[in-house]
C-alpha cells in the first residue's frame, strides 16, 4: 500500500529539492530520515518534514508500521513563480525570479507478494570481480593486438622525446 504526502508552495528552487529528492528514492524510511537531518542542504527540511508527515499518514490513517516502510518515490514539480525587479544602471531593471516548488512523496509497506530483499540482490556474475566470484575459468584471455594507429603514435613520440623535441613540435614538423 502507498501512502503520500505533498507539500505546495514549498519556496525553495525544484532543482534545489530534486539534488536531495534524488538521495532519498527507494530508501527505508529510517535510513532516509538520517540521511535528511546530517545533510548540508537547506532543501533538505521541507523534503524530511513532508517526508515524516507520509510516515504519520501511513500510521495513523492506514495503521503501516513504521520500520517496515520505504520511500517509494520523490517527486519535485514547478510552482508559481514570483516575480520581483531589481534596479540596474541607465534606469533599467532586471526580473528576479523567486521560485516555487511542490513536492509529493510517497512511501509504501512491502506486500505479501513482493520478493525478499535476497532475492533482488544482484547476481555475482554482474558485480565487479563477479566472474571469479561466479566460479569462471581461470584461463588466460587473449591479450588484443595494440592499434596500429596509436602504436605508431607512441613510437613516434618515443623518437621525438629521444631527439630532444616535444611531442607537439614534432607533430608540426610533419
Amino acid at each position: 500500500m502507498e501512502v503520500k504526502a505533498t507539500a505546495k508552495f514549498v519556496r525553495t528552487a525544484p532543482n534545489k529539492l530534486r539534488q536531495v529528492a534524488g538521495q532519498i528514492r527507494d530508501l527505508p524510511v529510517d535510513r532516509a530520515r538520517e540521511l535528511l537531518l546530517v545533510s548540508p542542504k537547506g532543501a533538505a527540511e521541507p523534503i524530511r518534514k513532508t517526508l515524516e508527515s507520509a510516515i504519520a499518514n501511513a500510521e495513523n490513517n492506514h495503521d503501516l508500521d513504521a520500520d517496515e516502510l520505504r520511500v517509494a518515490t520523490v517527486f519535485v514539480d514547478e510552482g508559481p513563480v514570483l516575480r520581483r525587479f531589481r534596479p540596474r544602471a541607465m534606469g533599467r531593471a532586471t526580473r528576479i525570479r523567486k521560485r516555487t516548488s511542490h513536492l509529493t512523496v510517497t512511501v509504501s509497506a512491502p506486500s505479501e507478494d513482493d520478493e525478499p530483499e535476497a532475492a533482488r540482490s544482484v547476481p555475482a556474475a554482474a558485480t565487479v570481480g563477479g566472474a571469479a566470484a561466479a566460479g569462471a575459468t581461470d584461463e588466460p584471455t587473449q591479450a588484443s593486438e595494440p592499434d596500429t594507429e596509436t602504436a605508431s603514435q607512441t613510437e613516434h613520440t618515443d623518437q621525438a622525446e629521444a631527439a630532444g623535441e616535444s611531442p607537439a613540435e614534432a607533430e608540426r614538423e610533419e
